[in-house]
């Protein structure tokens, strides 16, 4: 990809994306408290940590959309600890 910014429905695609794999990274971690299989547990921290790493590559692309919702400083209160 070079340094040009995104077409617009480019954009709204890779913010589609974010918000899809965010989604799936919170129902892993939610899920992993009801699972007592050990495997299923392990397949779930590693579909975890991939998804971490999917976000974390989707916001370097999100830095080049020209246009842009503004990132909250802060994250919501967890429910569960």
């Amino acid at each position: 990809m070079n340094d040009q910014s995104l077409a617009p429905h480019e954009s709204l695609e890779l913010h589609e994306m974010l918000n899809f794999k965010t989604l799936c990274l919170a129902k892993s971690k939610l899920m992993q408290g009801l699972v007592f299989d050990q495997e299923l547990k392990a397949l779930m921290q590693k579909d975890v940590e991939q998804s971490v790493k999917a976000i974390a590559d989707l916001q370097a692309v999100y830095a080049k959309v020209p246009f842009q919702a503004p990132v909250p400083p802060n994250r919501p209160t967890p429910i569960l600890n």
